[in-house]
């Protein structure tokens, strides 16, 4: 298996030391944070969705991105995928993200799915979802990029079986899922080698973080997810590694540690150590 980084777990460092660090401890590539900084926040603590460092603006020139493309090369690392941050159906957000994936050398962009809460109507929601992945599958024919959605909390691919009856009507060359566990914790768990036979062939790579539940008296609801470090919370990962070998998988772990158990750099070389351990 290829280990990378999902650069949101990193906002203290700038791109240049974040590519300097995963060298440093083996990584083999960087899941670019791609979005555009908001400025109102440029005075603020580092912070994962705030003042994040580790991003590339998906309003960089042509230029940047080549720049950030042969930093990357330089340090022996490769983009698996660009995590854009890509409002719901936002085409033209899309496309924008698949060029910059061309010149990045990423084979692959995280698209959006419909949100769910309790006024939604599932079935419209499922609907407007596969409009719009019907056209991000055209646009990955054009650029030769992947779109791919994530198993996430909040939204109507909050778990594996959901997420492929989103996508199950396209080709799996050009729309996929990246597999997070750690948000199943939130919502949306299902038994890991189940999850995984569901996605079959849609199953582009793997999240890898950790959460568990927290009972707060007084809270609505009383129990809240917490994230935690990825030993030490529900998920299991000794199972979801065993299980991922035994479909055969042979790809990407992308970290994504909101713990903030550990200072950046502990917690890149904590991380990359214990998952080889399961090896």
């Amino acid at each position: 298996m290829k280990f990378a980084v999902f650069t949101v777990m990193m906002p203290d460092c700038s791109p240049e030391e974040t590519v300097r660090l995963l060298q440093k401890h083996g990584y083999d590539g960087v899941e670019w944070r791609f979005t555009n900084p908001d400025q109102s926040r440029s005075h603020e603590a580092p912070s994962f969705w705030g003042n994040n460092h580790s991003t590339v603006p998906a309003d960089s020139t042509e230029e940047e991105l080549r720049q950030i493309a042969a930093m990357t090369k330089a340090h022996g690392l490769e983009i698996p995928n660009l995590a854009a941050y890509i409002r719901e159906g936002n085409l033209q957000a899309t496309e924008q993200a698949m060029k910059a994936a061309v010149l990045l050398g990423s084979p692959s962009v995280r698209i959006s799915v419909p949100g769910y809460s309790r006024d939604t109507h599932y079935w419209d929601a499922l609907k407007a979802g596969k409009g719009y992945l019907k056209q991000v599958e055209a646009l990955s024919k054009q650029y030769g990029v992947q779109g791919l959605i994530e198993t996430h909390h909040g939204n109507i691919a909050c778990s594996a079986s959901a997420a492929r009856r989103l996508v199950d009507d396209f080709d799996p060359q050009h729309i996929g899922v990246i597999y997070d566990p750690g948000n199943l914790v939130h919502e949306g768990f299902e038994a890991y080698r189940m999850g995984l036979d569901i996605l079959g062939p849609y199953l582009a790579y793997v999240h890898v973080k950790n959460a568990a539940a927290r009972h707060i008296p007084g809270a609505t609801p009383p129990w809240q997810v917490e994230w935690r470090t990825i030993d030490e919370g529900e998920v299991y990962w000794p199972q979801v590694m065993e299980a991922l070998h035994d479909i055969g998988y042979d790809g990407w772990l992308s970290m994504e540690d909101f713990s903030l158990a550990r200072p950046t750099e502990e917690a890149l070389a904590h991380h990359i150590s214990y998952l080889k351990s399961l090896l």
